[in-house]
């Protein structure tokens, strides 16, 4: 083709085909903005990334390693069991109940999760379209209370971080998200979630706040419970179906709403839910067997471990207790100060809530706090009085008490005992009149007893009782209450003297003595002429106990003591053979086992292992045992305490049948009543009296105020026991064979008669 003559031919520089068109001025302008926005786009982002590194690398400093999940132990409860291993008690900051995945009911799972955290199934830690709502709200309302967090967020928070509300904090909460989230399964984090949680009223975790709020586990919750629980979180006071009831079924009624609209329950499920009360069914807690025991092993327990070890870390303590014979320690101690309240007769006079400023439908009283039975005694509060009737209450229990409930206060009609507001002391029996359980009429005049007992071999202490009432006061006159011994501190005499050589045949005089300007007198205020050491100990002599101590001297008597292992500041004054010395009952328990023990003391114990909660053995307590006397001079104080049982000021107890030794105490003016005793496997004592020091009445003796209490403990320690012996008693030494008339039986003579044969037969001598 020829070549348009119109057109000239185009130049064709070399390396390139043809001559590209010049660019226009404004399209250059938007391909400068362009590129300069690109990288300006560039700068933020790099911008960003690296703010957010380095606030990553900043905030993470600090957090804890998300791996410490795998091997992480919410707080749990430390439980006590006895020696059987039946649970007797617990510690504890915070209540939880530990429980799997399947433990929590489908129904509350949907309900958690409509509430809280819609999308938990599908996001990565942190829901990005709530925190943007979140943020437009805060910044619109120029504050921080919109909530975006899921429920992963809420377990790192509860885990690992404080609950201030601040940007910092809510930075590092979803960090650890992403990491719980990247770490762990949604079975997982709803579990740690479920058992985390706290849920008001002193629960954390769903299964202990199911037992509380509705008296059973998580996984039985009915659709109106797990939602009434799934509104917790947010506001466990404010929504508290205890404190605020209406705010709480409204709550609860905003879940349901939100489970109907994500399609969780059907809109008639809804609605009858709705409609539905709130059905709490609060478990009143049980009180503890033993509390005063519990607080013992809690104080021990605190100095070993610290207080954080022993109410966090789940531990497993075998205790020394003997589940069956604390019941009984309870029920004796119980009923031997309602006789002595009895022997003394109606005071009257109880004391009036309604003159406090009360009314009859808002007082509560410390004893209703745990859970009441029947056999139980406890205070009540007077409802309304008719002459052949008083009503009253415990908590919301009904009561009803009918003429022959109070006839052994004398008084025929009830409105002459007591008037509505008085709190009256009861006794709840098994009988109901109506839907109310009867009850007899007690009375609380302020006497206080104490029991202890403990295994002669081991040294467990089997029973501890502290006082009347846990409720009133929790001081332990067990263990902390130094009282004046009467004349349970002469065994210690009577071994000083046996040590120097004397035998329980030897006689001694009773009769008048004075010792410079002290005159002393037995209780009887009479005198037995010449008897036998074991007449004068078991008939519980004072003159001849002063004779004794002044002979081998007080201050041998007071090393005898401490050797015991009595720990008291004893002075060296003469009456303190008497007992005129202030010694736990503790102290005293663990010196009377030595005589049982043939001369040996074993320290008592509480504990006896203590495991953490994979089971491994953390600590084992045992008893250090220590020789405090002789074999012989042991049996020798044998003949004289099973004297005090057999014939002597304890002789009612003779009718349990069974080899027993022990001793009374009575200090002057009746202040204190002791007994102290022993079977050849358990060593018990009592004591009884006011903590004001104020008397116990006329003739309130060891014998008759304290010795009913421990037969009635020792006739279930020895029961299931019949060939029990004591050392050396398996057989009678011939010497004494030899003393006795023909065809006489030790126990068919006279106790003077037949320890004066013994004398003979044992070349006696005379103290003088």
């Amino acid at each position: 083709m020829a070549a348009n003559p119109q057109r000239p031919v185009e130049s064709r520089g070399l390396g390139r085909s043809r001559r590209l068109a010049a660019a226009s001025p404004s399209t250059l302008r938007r391909r400068k903005v362009a590129g300069r926005s690109a990288l300006a786009v560039l700068l933020v982002l790099a911008a960003i990334t690296g703010s957010l590194a380095g606030l990553t690398l900043i905030y993470s400093a600090d957090l804890p390693q998300i791996s410490e999940l795998e091997t992480y132990r919410p707080s749990t409860i430390t439980d006590l069991y006895d020696r059987k291993g039946r649970i007797i008690g617990s510690f504890a900051l915070q209540r939880r109940v530990v429980i799997g995945y399947n433990d929590f009911a489908p129904v509350l799972r949907e309900a958690v999760i409509s509430i809280e955290d819609k999308n938990f199934e599908s996001h990565w830690g942190i829901n990005v379209f709530r925190v943007l709502e979140a943020l437009v709200h805060d910044l619109r309302t120029h504050g921080r209370s919109q909530g975006a967090s899921t429920l992963t967020m809420q377990l790192a928070r509860n885990l690992f971080l404080s609950s201030n509300r601040t940007y910092t904090r809510k930075i590092e909460e979803a960090y650890l998200a992403i990491q719980i989230e990247r770490n762990f399964t949604k079975q997982q984090i709803f579990t740690l979630y479920g058992n985390q949680i706290y849920l008001g009223s002193g629960m954390y975790g769903f299964e202990a706040a199911s037992e509380f709020y509705f008296s059973k586990h998580a996984r039985d919750l009915t659709l109106t419970e797990a939602a009434l629980l799934a509104g917790l979180p947010k506001g466990p006071v404010a929504y508290s179906p205890i404190l605020n009831p209406e705010k709480a079924q409204r709550r609860r009624n905003l879940v349901l709403d939100e489970m109907e609209a994500d399609k969780a329950i059907t809109h008639a499920q809804a609605e009858e839910a709705r409609r539905a009360p709130l059905g709490l069914h609060i478990a009143q807690p049980e009180g503890s067997v033993a509390p005063w025991f519990q607080d013992e092993v809690r104080r021990e327990l605190d100095q070993r471990f610290g207080s954080d070890e022993v109410h966090e870390a789940g531990l497993k303590i075998e205790t020394t207790l003997d589940l069956d014979l604390q019941e009984t320690a309870n029920q004796a101690v119980d009923d031997g100060l309602a006789a002595y309240e009895r022997r003394h007769g109606w005071k009257g006079q109880p004391e009036n809530v309604l003159a406090a400023g009360y009314t009859l439908d808002n007082y509560s009283h410390p004893d209703w706090a745990v859970a009441t039975h029947p056999g139980d005694y406890v205070h009540a509060l007077v409802m309304r009085v008719l002459p052949l009737e008083i009503d009253a209450r415990v908590g919301e229990q009904k009561v009803v008490l009918l003429p022959a409930d109070w006839q052994w206060t004398g008084q025929r009609y009830g409105d002459a005992l007591v008037k509505p507001g008085d709190i009256i002391y009861i006794h709840l029996a098994n009988a109901v009149e109506g839907n109310a359980r009867r009850a007899t009429l007690e009375q609380d005049s302020g006497v206080q007893g104490a029991l202890l007992a403990m295994d002669n071999t081991t040294g467990d202490i089997l029973a501890m009782v502290g006082g009347r009432d846990y409720a009133l006061s929790q001081f332990n006159r067990a263990t902390q209450a130094e009282r004046q011994t009467g004349s349970s501190f002469k065994p210690y005499v009577y071994t000083a003297a046996f040590e120097a050589g004397l035998k329980p045949g030897d006689t001694i005089v009773d009769g008048p003595v004075r010792f410079g300007s002290y005159v002393p007198h037995d209780y009887e205020n009479n005198y037995m002429g010449p008897i036998t050491l074991t007449t004068a100990f078991a008939d519980s002599r004072n003159i001849p106990a002063l004779k004794l101590a002044s002979r081998v001297g007080i201050h041998t008597v007071i090393d005898m003591a401490h050797r015991f292992g009595v720990t008291s500041n004893i002075p060296p004054y003469l009456p303190i053979a008497l007992g005129a010395v202030e010694v736990p009952l503790v102290e005293q328990v663990a010196s009377y086992s030595v005589f049982p023990n043939d001369g040996l003391r074993v320290t008592p114990r509480l504990i006896r292992n203590v495991s953490n909660a994979d089971g491994i053995t953390l600590w084992q307590d045992s008893s250090p045992v220590k020789q405090v006397i002789d074999q012989r001079t042991a049996r020798s104080m044998m003949t004289l305490l099973e004297a005090v049982v057999h014939h002597g000021t304890a002789a009612a107890a003779s009718q349990l049948n069974h080899p027993l030794g022990g001793k009374t105490g009575t200090t002057s003016n009746f202040t204190d009543a002791w007994f102290l005793g022993f079977s050849p496997s358990v060593t018990c004592g009592v004591w009884v009296g006011y903590d004001n020091r104020q008397s116990l009445g006329d003739k309130e003796t060891g014998a008759r105020a304290a010795l009913p209490i421990w037969m009635t403990f020792m006739r279930a320690a020895i029961a299931g026991k019949p060939d029990e012996q004591f050392p050396g008693d398996q057989s009678t030494p011939p010497m004494q064979q030899a003393a006795l008339p023909q065809n006489s039986h030790p126990a068919s003579l006279h106790p003077v008669v037949r320890e004066n044969l013994s004398a003979k037969g044992s070349g006696a001598k005379v103290v003088r």
